[in-house]
């Protein structure tokens, strides 16, 4: 199996965003900051040294695991992660957060799950929920099924801000552990799931271990508080939040033209649930890196000088850190071995 087969072409999806790149670029005035493959919208406040970041995405089709096993406020709690870990990458300070959900029929009990978990997030990250929108529209959505957008804005300094610029060759990545999926491959996951193990979110994923409805309703971890002393001390040349496409394909969204990245995967063991993913779909390896995390959830670039003491301040922070790779000089891109 592999992603296009569960219904989701990567590739298509990058050749409609390329062919929209000029329409949105045409509305782009001097304050707005050119990230080229940058993972939030940056914009200068005229006449100040801040920068603001947002960031706007959705769960995908893991709501639709979650939303059948009742997992409300685990969703609403994802959202914001993700949108906070997309402005982290830049070095962002999450300011506040708004919200959309999209039903057929409102459900007072999952709606109020969805913003608990919301407003649970955003209080651990000092971000405030300012406002948000609930659509009723049925005929688009069914029944009580619902849809989640999150939006965030947040804020860095000029002598903070990360866009990749800084990394130089002989830099180190470092790559902390993801708690399970995080909110991307679930098309390819729910297909295997429901053609293998007939559907049944109870079974074990290993004997002794977590059901497959606990470990693909896992909440996508945020890296913003362990992260914060290494942005603070200036330990950091780049980052990547490593969502939809992989190691590959957002690790290179942050290196310059001249940097090409090495990436040891047997630096790390990808935890059961991509294992036990891979063989019963008989997923290939390659497939495997492109749709998932694989255990890595985000990735430091950073200079040799600054691996142990960002790796201790990780560690002590309970982060699951390791070196996963370096950077060297060459062609832009990244390479798996």
């Amino acid at each position: 199996m592999d992603y296009r087969s569960a219904g989701v072409d990567v590739d298509l999806a990058g050749r409609a965003v390329k062919g929209i790149a000029r329409l949105v670029r045409g509305t782009h005035g001097e304050s707005v900051v050119d990230l080229r493959a940058g993972f939030a919208g940056a914009y200068r406040i005229p006449g100040s040294d801040r920068i603001l970041l947002s960031s706007i995405d959705g769960i995908g089709t893991k709501l639709i695991i979650s939303r059948r096993l009742g997992r409300h406020r685990d969703v609403g709690y994802d959202i914001v992660s993700h949108c906070a870990n997309d402005i982290l990458v830049h070095g962002g300070r999450p300011l506040f957060f708004m919200d959309y959900i999209g039903t057929g029929t409102l459900s007072v009990e999952s709606f109020t799950g969805v913003v608990e978990g919301i407003a649970e997030a955003c209080r651990e990250l000092g971000c405030a929920l300012i406002g948000g929108e609930t659509a009723e529209m049925p005929g688009v959505y069914q029944g009580d099924d619902y849809d989640l957008v999150g939006a965030i804005v947040g804020e860095v300094s000029e002598a903070e801000f990360l866009d990749g610029s800084r990394v130089r060759p002989s830099d180190q990545l470092i790559g902390l552990a993801s708690d399970g999926l995080h909110t991307n491959g679930y098309s390819l996951a729910r297909k295997i799931v429901a053609e293998r193990v007939d559907d049944d979110l109870n079974t074990e994923i290993v004997p002794g271990g977590p059901s497959w409805g606990d470990a693909l309703t896992a909440r996508h971890r945020s890296y913003v508080a362990p992260m914060r002393p290494l942005l603070e001390k200036r330990w950091v040349s780049g980052a990547a939040h490593i969502t939809g496409g992989g190691i590959e394909d957002n690790l290179e969204r942050v290196l310059p033209d001249d940097c090409a990245a090495r990436v040891d995967t047997g630096s790390w063991d990808p935890p059961d649930l991509f294992q036990a993913i891979q063989r019963l779909g008989d997923v290939p390896t390659d497939e495997m890196y492109r749709t998932f995390n694989m255990g890595i959830g985000f990735i430091v670039v950073l200079p040799p000088e600054n691996v142990e003491v960002a790796l201790a301040a990780l560690r002590d922070a309970g982060e699951s850190a390791c070196v996963i790779g370096r950077v060297d000089g060459g062609e832009r891109g990244v390479t798996l071995a």
